[in-house]
């Protein structure tokens, strides 16, 4: 092991400002906030300048391969080399090494993610309301350089892992493809459908209410958790933030196989199958009560994952300040009611695809540590 030395970020690695007029470029995309997700070394993500209401702020030029470093709020972490060539706000720093001779540039993203540097943006923020990090601050941070070999040990070494996780991550990915494509090859889609299309009322029982407004609070032990709108994950699971309510109704409980419906909001349309535990539901939820004899609760479930009911939601949302989808047109929802025995036939189907994107996902938390560690030795 070689010497380190300690060196200040401003004296390996600068801010590149090329300057660019949105209406008068050559690049095809812009990359705001909203599209660099937090903790993740690559940006994937992407607008197109053309027909987009970005404002003046946007003129700052990025090559793939360079760092955006997100400088509003640096407590959400949000800091990854672009893929791709294009424009961003003057509010997102643009970073590359000086001379790759002495900073890789895969080496400094790994810097940029490290524990040590999210805790010193953190400490050393401005502003009030809307915190941000100035140049001159980030400049001073200062950083242990190894040499040259062992950068690159440690950078092919990270990136490795990373690449295996992008991988993983678009094998569930292709797994929901391959589960929507067999659904619409078995049962078709609500314009084509192979099979007897119902309304929701006519296989399901509205609770007739929203649930409960109460607010929520830490989880206290062996009280039901309190099922609030941002706690479901896209693919209907549940997020780990588990709160109790403040105030308990048994009017607002769930019980096993009833279904949840998002009426409002960014998440209209997501859906949460109840499976296990004792439960309450909060406000802009709607649950209903299956009628089993009509419908398999995992069936209703698959099938508000099917592209075909992305389209109904879509088409059904009333668009304004908030996007909404009200009861009345949940309980008149055509839902696509096969036999039995092909429901059965396509919930073997689910819950395999099931089983893999477990396995899949566990597979990406365990590398994910790996590359924390591996992160947190730079």
């Amino acid at each position: 092991m070689h010497c380190m030395s300690i060196v200040k970020f401003s004296e390996v690695a600068h801010r590149a400002n090329t300057k660019e007029d949105r209406f008068n470029t050559d690049k095809i995309y812009y990359a705001g906030g909203e599209h660099i997700e937090s903790e993740e070394l690559i940006i994937h993500d992407k607008g197109l300048i053309k027909g987009s209401t970005i404002g003046p702020m946007f003129y700052c030029g990025f090559k793939s391969g360079q760092i955006l470093f997100v400088t509003r709020n640096p407590h959400l972490k949000k800091c990854g080399v672009a893929e791709f060539d294009g424009i961003c706000s003057e509010k997102t720093f643009v970073i590359e090494t000086k001379d790759r001779n002495v900073l890789l540039q895969e080496y400094l993203a790994l810097v940029m993610q490290t524990d040590d540097f999210w805790n010193y943006c953190e400490e050393n923020k401005s502003g009030g309301v809307n915190f941000f990090l100035n140049w001159s601050t980030l400049a001073d941070y200062e950083f242990s350089l190894p040499p040259l070999p062992e950068q690159k040990a440690l950078a092919d070494k990270l990136w490795a892992a990373y690449r295996l996780k992008e991988s993983y991550k678009k094998l569930l990915a292709a797994t929901d493809e391959m589960v929507r494509a067999q659904f619409v090859e078995m049962f078709g889609t609500l314009e084509k459908p192979k099979t007897k299309v119902r309304k929701l009322l006519d296989v399901a029982v509205s609770s007739g209410q929203y649930g409960s407004n109460t607010s929520a609070i830490d989880y206290v032990k062996q009280t039901p958790r309190y099922i609030r709108i941002t706690d479901i994950n896209e693919d209907g699971t549940l997020n780990d933030d588990i709160k109790s309510a403040e105030t308990y109704d048994d009017k607002y409980t769930l019980e096993i196989n009833d279904i949840l419906f998002a009426r409002t909001g960014a998440t209209v349309g997501k859906t949460y199958l109840h499976e296990y535990g004792d439960a309450i539901y909060a406000g802009y939820l709607i649950k209903y009560k299956l009628k089993e004899n009509d419908i398999r609760p995992k069936f209703l479930k698959a099938f508000t994952h099917s592209g075909t009911y992305y389209n109904w939601v879509s088409k059904t949302q009333k668009i304004g300040a908030q996007p909404n989808i009200s009861a009345t047109q949940y309980d008149s929802m055509p839902v696509i009611v096969p036999s039995i025995e092909q429901q059965d036939e396509y919930i073997a189907i689910y819950n395999q695809s099931e089983q893999s994107k477990a396995e899949l996902r566990k597979a990406i938390e365990a590398i994910d540590k790996v590359i924390k560690s591996l992160i947190n030795k730079t």
